[in-house]
């Protein structure tokens, strides 16, 4: 009878029962006979990662100060890379300046033009805030021209809505005349702008803190969970594997005349690769990979078996008892490596890295979504539609 394509998943699954429904769905949607092969009870304890996992609410709120200047403790909140390190304090301004005078131009308020001889210039309020740059937080260390321009723009408006005129006491002469009048105007208004950003800053990088917690730190736990107990306990997996196997008919992948054909996802894919290398193989007609590491695996630490260590210079040869291998990744999968560089199949051609598109219902996490992916069947259903190994 023909011999069935066994499936071996990933990390982070312990559901057996989730596992074979997913599976069946795969095997209805390719129209091929398949074995799951379920190992997840041997993977690391996965119950309380959570516990070990900084919460938001732990990290600093924003606040301000009451001379209205965000809180060291605040900015720590913040990753550097969302503020950077100090730009060109003349790049930045020359963004403000330009922006400024675009503003003021552009309205007919009473600082357009600067007609009077004691009113303040696009000049005078540029010098002011070039002696109060320094003193801002998140302003002065960012290059983004949007960011930059707004300020600029905000800061005009903000000086073209103080009510000016020639007869009032914050005139134009009332503001050269006083000493500081204007450079405390342009002060406050540069610290209110100053905290906005902080505060947008904080917010965003709060709900990044979130996603990465929620949404991608768990996945990425469990993952290297997982590895850890492969890495220590892989005979015992691969037992299991081979058991599963042997339940089906123990002929299976023992020698080249009866190969197996294994799809498999994340780690099931490294798993796979080990087997297929060892120094008593199992022999793989095809496999099919998907969202998985075998390759980053071997370059960061040599699998042994019957592999050479990647030397940087070639590609690993791998031994006749892997024949073909198709590796399938998704673009926005963190998890998902490249095979055709690092490796070379006996028969000196490369393994097939086959990119699947991005649905844009599976979200940011995409490690998991292979299963429902149509061009992931699509995908088994070409590769494996070729004669399959027979058992008689």
């Amino acid at each position: 009878m023909s011999a069935p394509v066994f499936v071996i998943h990933g990390v982070a699954n312990r559901d057996r029962d989730g596992f074979a429904a997913a599976v069946a769905a795969l095997q209805d949607a390719t129209d091929i006979s398949m074995v799951p092969i379920y190992w997840g009870d041997l993977g690391a304890e996965d119950r309380f990662i959570t516990a070990a996992l900084p919460a938001r609410d732990t990290a600093p709120a924003l606040s301000a100060a009451p001379g209205g200047e965000l809180r060291d403790e605040t900015r720590s909140a913040v990753p550097h890379d969302l503020i950077g390190d100090q730009p060109g304090t003349a790049d930045q301004l020359a963004i403000v300046d330009s922006a400024l005078r675009n503003e003021l131009e552009a309205d007919a308020g009473p600082l357009r033009g600067a007609s009077g001889p004691g009113s303040p210039t696009p000049d005078d309020i540029m010098d002011c805030l070039a002696r109060e740059w320094h003193d801002t937080h998140w302003l002065s260390r960012t290059d983004d021209p949007t960011l930059l321009a707004e300020t600029g723009r905000a800061l005009a408006q903000a000086l073209l809505d103080t009510g000016i005129s020639e007869d009032d006491a914050y005139g134009h002469d009332g503001l050269r005349g006083e000493p500081g009048r204007l450079s405390e105007l342009v002060r406050r208004r540069l610290r209110d702008l100053d905290r906005v950003a902080g505060a947008a800053i904080g917010a965003v990088a709060g709900r990044m803190n979130s996603a990465i917690r929620t949404r991608f730190g768990p996945g990425t736990t469990r993952f290297l969970g997982d590895v850890l107990v492969y890495q220590r306990h892989r005979d015992a997996i691969h037992a299991r594997v081979r058991a599963r196997i042997d339940e089906v008919d123990p002929r299976l992948g023992r020698g080249p005349e009866n190969p197996l054909r294994v799809v498999a996802h994340s780690l099931g894919g490294v798993i796979s690769v080990d087997m297929a290398t060892a120094g008593e193989p199992l022999w793989t007609e095809q496999l099919v990979t998907f969202g998985s590491q075998p390759a980053f695996f071997h370059v960061c630490d040599p699998r042994g078996g019957q592999l050479l260590p990647y030397s940087g210079q070639a590609p690993v040869h791998l031994p006749a008892s892997l024949k073909r291998w198709t590796n399938l990744w998704e673009p926005l999968d963190m998890l998902a490596f490249a095979a055709s560089q690092v490796f070379r199949l006996s028969d000196g051609s490369s393994p097939i890295d086959r990119p699947v598109p991005h649905a844009a219902s599976t979200g940011l996490w995409t490690h998991s979504a292979y299963w429902d992916l149509p061009d992931v069947a699509k995908a088994i259903t070409e590769v494996m539609g070729e004669a399959p190994a027979n058992s008689d």
